[in-house]
């Protein structure tokens, strides 16, 4: 019953939170879809922080996206033990990359007094979700070898299940603690999306990722002296 309330009923119900607040965020405060950037606020570190989290999220987030469409390839890559460690050794490297991403962004955020004053406690929440799911994630890859082969028979087919909209909670039931929280973690992520600054990436082109250093330039009165000058 318990592994029902958790592996079925709670993530529909992210999905519902998801869908549903979602549109009406967008119905009603379309801008703050994209407000409350601290970017203009300090740009160095920022960049060091968000683009290598992009970057990593968004390959890890990819190689989920092969491994529920396309678990039988996977599986037949997975034959070959040096393309298993290959895909292991990638997956891992950029979850790494995610995470010094991450750290450097919530450094910033709490070093940084500014942008520490525009934060509120949705963005904590999130951060803390945020930083669950990676390190989760990367001590699967250590702890729990293999993932690319267990995601395609095991996490593949009870997502399957889940969108079928016939849940079967068997094929995770007997899955470690671990892989059982990241994947808690991750519906958690979805049904408080749509409260925070994330819903940002549903916004498109996200030209940061490859743009130049921006410059901002603040609109000062001249002093006395600079005018004399």
């Amino acid at each position: 019953m318990n592994d029902f309330l958790l592996f079925a009923a709670l993530p529909y119900a992210a999905l519902l939170v998801f869908f549903l607040v979602t549109i009406q965020r967008y119905r009603q405060r379309k801008f703050t879809y994209s407000a409350l950037s601290s970017q203009f606020l300090e740009n160095k570190v920022h960049f060091w922080g968000s683009v290598p989290f992009h970057y990593g999220i968004l390959a890890v987030l990819f190689l989920h996206f092969l491994f529920i469409v396309m678990p039988k390839t996977i599986l037949a890559w997975n034959a070959a033990p040096l393309r298993l460690w290959a895909l292991e050794a990638t997956g891992l490297a950029f979850a790494v990359l995610a995470l010094t991403g991450l750290v450097n962004t919530i450094m910033r955020r709490w070093t940084f007094a500014k942008a520490r004053r525009t934060s509120n406690a949705g963005d904590w929440i999130l951060y803390a979700l945020l930083l669950v799911q990676v390190l989760t994630g990367i001590g699967i890859a250590i702890f729990n070898g293999w993932g690319s082969a267990w995601f395609a028979t095991s996490a593949s087919p009870w997502l399957w299940s889940l969108f079928t909209f016939q849940p079967d909670v068997s094929y995770v039931a007997g899955l470690p603690l671990m892989v059982k929280l990241h994947a808690l973690n991750a519906f958690l992520l979805v049904g408080v999306f749509p409260f925070t600054r994330l819903v940002h990436i549903l916004v498109v082109p996200n030209p940061y990722l490859w743009r130049k250093t921006q410059v901002v330039l603040w609109a000062r009165p001249r002093t006395q002296a600079g005018k004399g000058g």
